[in-house]
């Protein structure tokens, strides 16, 4: 493949040939997700997953890659699907059109994948993924909160139980721990939200974006050893 040229500098040939034989799963095509796919086609990865239910709206178009004036209404998984080819013609792409949600018997769609990325927005959705994953010794990376922060360089990857600050993985570690899961990557960012007197979350471009960058390199390079 051409395009990973540059890539194969830093990874070697050995590392590229690997991430095309892998197949990753990413739940949650939004400001975060997004990002994560951009990142695994460019880098060669050979087979993506993609799982969301959303469409493009006219409020994703400050953070989310994909959405633009011209791509409204358009769903997500065929917009990434169309995307994805044209970064890498040879890449094979599984698209659900899929709410995600435990006990629904929607486990298939990643059971067999090398790695499975969360960056779905509901609790419920992200401890059905992980719980399964961890079950049957896939591994899975979770995105936590990026809503209402401003402040990038303060995202990083740890485990779960060494997350501060965060009120997602707050809520994530206490509900992680009843399920008796001992340890799970996560982005997380140690920045206190900006407090807004209305339910819906504030957004930038800059801090979604980089979250899904950072879990999209940490994937690609756990899957080109």
């Amino acid at each position: 493949m051409d395009f990973t040229k540059r890539t194969e500098l830093l990874l070697q040939k050995e590392g590229v040939d690997s991430l095309a034989k892998k197949k990753v799963a990413v739940l949650g095509l939004g400001g975060v997700g997004g990002y994560v796919v951009e990142i695994l086609a460019r880098s060669g990865i050979g087979h993506l997953v993609l799982i969301d239910n959303d469409t493009v709206d006219v409020t994703n178009i400050n953070r989310q890659i994909i959405a633009l004036h011209s791509t409204v209404d358009q769903a997500k998984c065929e917009l990434f699907k169309m995307r994805c080819k044209d970064i890498n013609p040879e890449i094979r792409i599984t698209a659900y059109q899929e709410f995600y949600l435990p006990g629904q018997d929607q486990e298939h769609m990643f059971s067999d994948c090398d790695y499975v990325i969360d960056a779905i927005d509901t609790i419920t959705g992200k401890l059905g993924v992980i719980e399964y994953c961890k079950k049957h010794d896939i591994p899975v990376i979770s995105a936590m909160g990026t809503g209402n922060k401003l402040n990038p360089e303060l995202l990083q990857i740890s485990d779960i139980y060494k997350t501060s600050v965060c009120p997602l993985a707050r809520v994530m570690r206490r509900e992680l721990k009843k399920r008796n899961i001992r340890d799970l990557d996560v982005v997380f960012s140690t920045e206190d939200p900006v407090k807004l007197n209305q339910r819906t979350p504030g957004s930038v471009p800059f801090v979604p974006s980089v979250a899904g960058i950072l879990i999209g390199g940490f994937v690609v390079k756990k899957l080109a050893r």
